[in-house]
């Protein structure tokens, strides 16, 4: 079958899941050809690092963009709004109203991203950059070259006046040699709660499933294509942004316990912890496997197979493939031999 946008009749109205093309806005470090190979697409450019999938979240100060355009020619944020109990589903409208409360990307890391953390919810609110989300996050490593590395967390408690010394002198060798730093491998997952400093390091592939904000506060930014002492601080300076890091010291066990090593595991990708934020299920399918009905986000990880929905409705799909699958769908099913990855708004809680 071609994999192309198919819809099933539902008491909603028209619903089926939707193959998405690339939306890659340009940012400020290297990155894009990798995305490219997954997606079996031809590369746009070396600064295009980054593929916003069904997102209804804009880039920080901007009105537009990040925004995924539907192939209708119409924006995803006002399609879900129009309707969003089919999209969404009715539990997750009473708790989030017509927020998916979720944000995935695909992430090329051309070269070592800098070190930088995320406020949390309670932090954005309350200094006015959000109106409700923080940025947790979590990375579903795709591919990594030989010796890839990701850092995370400190090894030791940080005063507020080191940190501030070390961005003011931007000196990355400190704060590197202060975090923990950790290989990576495909199939590995790692949850990075709101306020843990962390940097993903150079040849990574991921997929980034994060709550829906761009809200970051750079420590490093010397040799990257930005003006840090500018951009690096929500607009609220560095003697307020810094607050919102986690300067704690955490241990080799601890920070073990943010990461998945999955291998070739299906199921949750993920430690309970994340269950508040978002989920990513992976799915390991030879054959047929049915999955329950919710939106998500789905990538497909590798192999090929069918998608089907409804009565008579399907679609191929394969790998490098990016879709958005509504809740109205219902139960979906997934035969062949593939490997997708659906990614989740946070559990509802009872």
């Amino acid at each position: 079958m071609d994999p192309t946008p198919h819809a099933n009749r539902t008491s909603h109205g028209e619903f089926g899941p939707i193959a998405l093309g690339p939306n890659q806005p340009r940012r400020f470090y290297r990155g894009g050809p990798r995305i490219a190979a997954f997606r079996q697409v031809e590369a746009a450019d070396n600064w295009s690092p980054e593929d916003w999938v069904a997102s209804t979240t804009t880039l920080f100060g901007s009105p537009e963009m990040g925004l995924t355009r539907l192939p209708s020619g119409a924006i995803l944020r006002d399609a879900i709004a129009g309707s969003p109990a089919a999209w969404l589903g009715e539990e997750h409208v009473g708790r989030y109203g017509a927020d998916p409360s979720l944000l995935v990307k695909l992430l090329d890391a051309g070269q070592r991203l800098p070190v930088h953390a995320h406020p949390d919810g309670r932090f954005a609110v309350a200094h006015g950059v959000s109106s409700g989300h923080g940025k947790n996050e979590a990375w579903y490593i795709l591919r990594a070259e030989p010796g890839a590395v990701v850092h995370l967390g400190f090894l030791r408690e940080i005063g507020a006046d080191e940190l501030a010394g070390w961005v003011a002198a931007q000196d990355n060798r400190s704060m590197l040699g202060a975090m923990h730093r950790l290989p990576v491998q495909p199939g590995d997952a790692v949850f990075v709660p709101a306020g843990l400093p962390h940097a993903i390091g150079d040849g990574i592939l991921l997929v980034e499933t994060q709550e829906p904000t761009d809200l970051s506060v750079l420590m490093e930014w010397t040799g990257f294509d930005l003006d840090g002492e500018r951009d690096g601080h929500l607009g609220l300076g560095f003697d307020v942004a810094l607050a919102c890091v986690d300067r704690r010291s955490w241990t080799a066990g601890q920070i073990s316990g943010l990461v998945v090593r999955c291998g070739e595991r299906s199921g949750s990708m993920l430690p309970a912890a994340a269950d508040a934020h978002f989920r990513i299920e992976r799915e390991a399918v030879d054959g047929a496997r049915g999955l329950e009905a919710g939106f998500s986000v789905v990538v497909v990880v590798a192999g090929a197979g069918e998608l089907a929905w409804g009565d008579d409705a399907g679609m191929a799909i394969r790998a490098g493939m990016t879709l958005v699958v509504p809740h109205a769908c219902g139960r979906i099913r997934v035969s062949g031999l593939v490997d997708l990855l659906r990614c989740r708004p946070p559990v509802v809680a009872a």
